[in-house]
């Protein structure tokens, strides 16, 4: 299984912080967010990693090369002469980088342990989510959970991680173009086509430079 690491967005909430640097190489525990990620995907065993990249994202290569320093290949999905194109129009663009396979995907803004799986099976479903409980920011969350499908409406709500399993045929005859994920999510939750978990382990956000400067504070 392959691994995809959406790292494009332009990080407008972490300005003047990512006016000079893509949000991905943001430092956290002395070294870039996104290290963090290729490292724990490595340590799973994951051996291609897919990286999106946007807003200054002639850094991220230049930074961590073709990734032989973590024992995996860094392939990269160049959204910067077309202008990023969000989630959804990214994971579209870097499909023929895919391949067939189910495959992991995870926002290139967030930190956390959660266990990464290169041989997840997703079984009959086009897709895996992982929720966590609601942070401060986000009290109302995103999904429900009702006996391991995700849900729009339920009573108790929780927060969708950035962290999901997908098989490449969800994203079949959706056009390349600017786009979020968030509202094929929810239109195929309302099919019951979603199975998803809560995961209670270390999750950060880290959308806003206060968040990135509390989570280093505690590093």
């Amino acid at each position: 299984m392959k691994a995809m690491i959406l790292a494009a967005g332009r990080g407008e909430r972490m300005r003047p912080l990512t006016d000079m640097i893509p949000k991905p190489l943001l430092p956290v525990g002395g070294k870039p967010l996104i290290v963090h990620h290729i490292e724990r995907l490595s340590e799973a065993g994951f051996k291609e990693i897919v990286i999106n990249l946007g807003h200054l994202g002639h850094l991220i290569p230049k930074t961590l090369g073709d990734g032989s320093r973590w024992g995996v290949q860094l392939i990269y999905s160049d959204e910067q002469h077309s202008g990023a194109l969000e989630s959804l129009g990214g994971i579209v663009k870097a499909l023929p980088l895919l391949r067939e396979e189910p495959f992991l995907l995870i926002n290139g803004d967030i930190f956390c342990d959660y266990p990464f799986n290169p041989n997840f099976d997703l079984q009959n479903n086009l897709a895996h989510l992982v929720l966590v409980p609601n942070p401060p920011h986000n009290k109302k969350g995103d999904f429900g959970l009702k006996k391991s499908f995700i849900t729009n409406v339920e009573q108790k709500m929780f927060t969708f991680s950035g962290i999901g399993y997908y098989h490449p045929s969800m994203f079949k005859n959706i056009p390349e173009k600017k786009a979020p994920l968030a509202p094929l999510l929810r239109k195929l939750a309302n099919n019951k086509a979603l199975c998803g978990e809560l995961y209670t382990g270390m999750w950060y956000d880290i959308g806003t430079p206060q968040r990135l400067k509390e989570i280093n504070e505690n590093f």
